[in-house]
Formats: C-alpha cells, sequence, structure tokens
C-alpha cells in the first residue's frame, strides 16, 4: 500500500476539524503500534477510526480478520478504493461510539481492538469499550498524552481521576511508548501515546454493583476541590434517601475530609460496596 503522505495527496484529503482528524503519517510508528497489540492469524480485530488504511493493511496480514470502522465518508471511499479487494477486510462507515463490539462474533468469543482515537471523544471512547468489556480481550489505542498521563497517574497527584480509577478496576493498563506530535499531519499541539489495555476477566477488586462503583467514583471528583463527604451529598443515589455520607465514609475507614484524588482504586471499591448495600436497603 502507498504511504499515508502519497494517499493523502491522491485523493486531496484535507482533516476535518471538527472530527479531531490528524492522520499519522510515520509507518514505522504504525508498524511499532500494530507489534504492541500482539494480534494474530486466529484474532478478530476492530480497528478504530481506520482513516488512510495504513494501519488496517497491516493488521490484515496478520490476522483472521479486521474490521474497519470508520466515521467520515470521504475516508470509507478511501479505504474501499485501497483496500476494499482485501478478503479479510471488512469496511463500516460508522460511529465507533454506536459500535456493537459484541456482534463480530456473536457471542463466540473476544475482539482485539486497535486505534488511533480523536482527541476529542477519548474519554466517551474509553467508556464505549468498558461497556463491552466482556467482548474484548485487549485494546492497544493512541491517545493523547494528556489522556494517558490521566489514566496512568497514581493517587494524590494532580492528573488523578475518573479514569485512573475506573480504567484499571476493569484492566491492566500499560504504557507502550510516547508518539511525538511530528509524526501526524496535520501537526497538533501536543504529542501522543500508546496504551494498552487488557481487559480483566473479573474487577480486581470485588464490586456487587459496577454502576455504583462508577456512580461513586464520578461524585468523588465532581468537584475536585471539594471534601469526599460534601461532594457525595450529590450524589443521585444519596441525595434525598436521609443517608448521612460521613457514616459511610467513617464504615469504610476513610476519613471525610479527604478529597478523591487521594483515595486508592481499593478505597473506591471499598466505598462503593458499603453504598449500595446502603441504598439498597434504605
Amino acid at each position: 500500500m502507498e504511504s499515508p503522505r502519497k494517499i493523502l495527496n491522491k485523493y486531496r484529503i484535507r482533516p476535518v476539524k471538527n472530527l479531531g482528524q490528524s492522520f499519522l503519517v510515520d509507518n514505522n510508528i504504525t508498524s511499532r503500534i500494530v507489534e504492541a497489540s500482539k494480534v494474530g492469524e486466529a484474532d478478530t480485530v476492530v480497528e478504530i477510526g481506520a482513516g488512510l488504511g495504513a494501519m488496517t493493511a497491516m493488521i490484515a496480514a496478520r490476522v483472521k480478520q479486521v474490521i474497519a470502522v470508520e466515521i467520515d465518508p470521504k475516508l470509507v471511499k478511501v479505504l474501499e478504493s485501497e483496500l476494499g479487494g482485501t478478503r479479510t477486510i471488512e469496511i463500516i462507515e460508522g460511529d465507533v461510539l454506536r459500535y456493537d463490539f459484541s456482534s463480530p462474533l456473536a457471542g463466540s468469543g473476544k475482539v482485539q481492538v486497535v486505534g488511533n482515537i480523536p482527541y476529542n471523544v477519548s474519554s466517551q471512547i474509553i467508556f464505549r469499550l468498558l461497556e463491552f468489556r466482556n467482548h474484548i480481550s485487549s485494546a492497544t489505542l493512541m491517545l493523547q498524552r494528556e489522556v494517558a498521563e490521566r489514566i496512568t497517574a497514581p493517587p494524590g497527584t494532580k492528573a488523578y481521576g475518573i479514569l485512573s480509577v475506573i480504567l484499571p478496576m476493569y484492566a491492566k493498563v500499560r504504557h507502550v511508548m510516547t508518539v511525538p506530535a511530528t509524526c501526524f499531519y496535520p501537526v497538533p499541539k501536543v504529542d501522543s501515546s500508546v496504551l494498552r489495555l487488557e481487559m480483566r476477566e473479573k474487577p480486581c477488586y470485588p464490586l456487587e454493583n459496577d454502576d455504583v462503583f462508577v456512580e461513586t467514583v464520578k461524585a468523588a471528583f465532581a468537584m475536585r476541590r471539594k471534601t469526599l463527604a460534601n461532594n457525595l451529598k450529590g450524589m443521585p443515589r444519596l441525595y434525598g434517601k436521609g443517608v448521612a455520607p460521613l457514616s459511610l465514609l467513617r464504615e469504610a475507614g476513610i476519613d471525610g475530609g479527604r478529597r478523591g484524588e487521594t483515595l486508592s482504586v481499593e478505597e473506591f471499591a471499598t466505598l462503593s460496596e458499603i453504598i449500595s448495600r446502603a441504598t439498597e436497603s434504605s
């Protein structure tokens, strides 16, 4: 397949700003991402944002099937022109935020996910993947460096937040590499990072109710400068039910004067379980 820059010129492609398009034009980096994904001949891969098709072609040479999801109809036409005749490639025009990751194998197995994630919807895509975590084995994703740093941040740091807690609960996260902005066209203002997520068979700490866990984490970070006790007062599950956040925090062994950014994943799991039990009986 021709290089990304030649494809851009060939089809006179201009990046669409509101889609967050920034094309990876360094095939050496593309190859390293595919290597890091560890995909093999028995795998079905869903590629998020297939774009110009350079990564699609590399993946297709290794796997049983690659499903290339692309939202931009102009790029879909490019993919069909360049790769439409490849037996192992299925091209789908659509929004990955609406894509059903359980559909490729119809419950008979798990897919691998690879993609260069648009910066403007990266968090939404990650939550979409978590929604289908029982149907996904791994996800190798290129993200804005700042987002990757938030995901991998430890408790007590400014970067530590909702993604830092929720994603590690359901996936093993590994930083693969940093990708300079100069590897893209147009050149973005920030560097990117590649993360590999291996979905866990079960959460890393016991959870009876995943929804309560997510709600607890989001409530704790609703206003970062507020204490846990104050933030939890606004939690829909507790609001108006006569359940005092301070009593729940004491039961969890957590000082209500702490802020959400100081809690470990395990502490959030403990707190959410206590909140779940308290609200089920209230």
